[in-house]
Parts: C-alpha cells; sequence; structure tokens
C-alpha cells in the first residue's frame, strides 16, 4: 500500500460531511482517470483489509476505535464486491450523488447477499451495531467487539478471494 497524505483541514472537512478520505479519493480518481473498475475494487478491497487489521490491533486498547475501523473494513469490502459484481443500480446512485450513502450500501447487501448466503447480510448488520453502539455511543466493551469480530472478518477475507481471483 503507498501512503498518500493529504492536508488535516481537507481530512476533516470530509469527515464532517461523513465522507471517509481515502474512500472518496479512490472513487473520485478512478472517475477522473476512468480507471479498469477492477483496479477501483481492488483499492477499496486494500482499503478493507488495512482497517479491518487495524481495528483487530484496537480492540483491547481502544474499543470505540477499534469499532469504527471495524465498520470501515465492512464498508470497503461492500463497495468492492458492488463494484465487481457490476452492480449498476446502486452504482448509478453513487455516481449520481458523488459518494456512498447506507442507503447504497444497503441496497449492495441485499443483492450480495443474495449471491453469497444470508451470513454475508447478518455480518454487515453486526459491523453496523458496531458502529452505532460501539463508535457512535461507545457502549461496547472489548469482549463485545470480539464477539462480532469474527463475522467483519469473514466477510473481508471473502471478499479478498473474489476479488483476488478475478486479478490472478
Amino acid at each position: 500500500m503507498y501512503t498518500l497524505t493529504i492536508p488535516k483541514r481537507l481530512a476533516e472537512e470530509l469527515k464532517g460531511r461523513g465522507i471517509e478520505p481515502e474512500s472518496y479519493l479512490i472513487d473520485l480518481i478512478s472517475r477522473h482517470l476512468g480507471l479498469d473498475p477492477e483496479i477501483t475494487a481492488d483499492a477499496h478491497m486494500e482499503l478493507a483489509v488495512m482497517f479491518l487489521e487495524e481495528g483487530k490491533g484496537l480492540v483491547d486498547r481502544d474499543p470505540v476505535q477499534a469499532s469504527e475501523k471495524l465498520y470501515k473494513a465492512t464498508e470497503e469490502a461492500i463497495k468492492a464486491l458492488t463494484i465487481h459484481y457490476k452492480l449498476d443500480t446502486v452504482l448509478n446512485k453513487v455516481n449520481e450523488r458523488g459518494r456512498w450513502t447506507v442507503t447504497e450500501l444497503e441496497k449492495a447487501v441485499e443483492a450480495i447477499s443474495e449471491r453469497l448466503g444470508e451470513w454475508f447480510r447478518v455480518a454487515w448488520d453486526e459491523a453496523n451495531y458496531l458502529h452505532i453502539w460501539g463508535f457512535h455511543e461507545a457502549k461496547l466493551d472489548a469482549n463485545a467487539i470480539k464477539v462480532r469480530q469474527s463475522n467483519v472478518e469473514k466477510m473481508v477475507k471473502k471478499a479478498q478471494e473474489i476479488i483476488m481471483s478475478n486479478i490472478h
């Protein structure tokens, strides 16, 4: 992974608008340059793996941040699979808005779950629980996060397997 630094004020402005800077830049650059969708899917997958590893490393030290990183890992895995599976109804909405929202993520999860099984939706629900109760409300301890972490990890690993099988 190549690390790019953006000015703090710009990153804060994006986050203040509910936009994850790394993910937003992937989509912006991909659209602007007309990149092959699989390159974009792979970039989102790289972010998913990075967030997963960061989240796992934070569980015992900082449950609030661990919750958010694990949630972000699922978001990025969903984006990667949405692009990979060419879920145009969702992707058109994202392009129309200029960014992803929970509505598009939810629609993507519904479509991906039809392909991969109900477990995928359950993993999304657990990640969303971490996002709300672990991050926003800061009500979950390390144990509550660990209970949900395995489904998040399963989602990211399965998405990675699917995306990587297309590259080789």
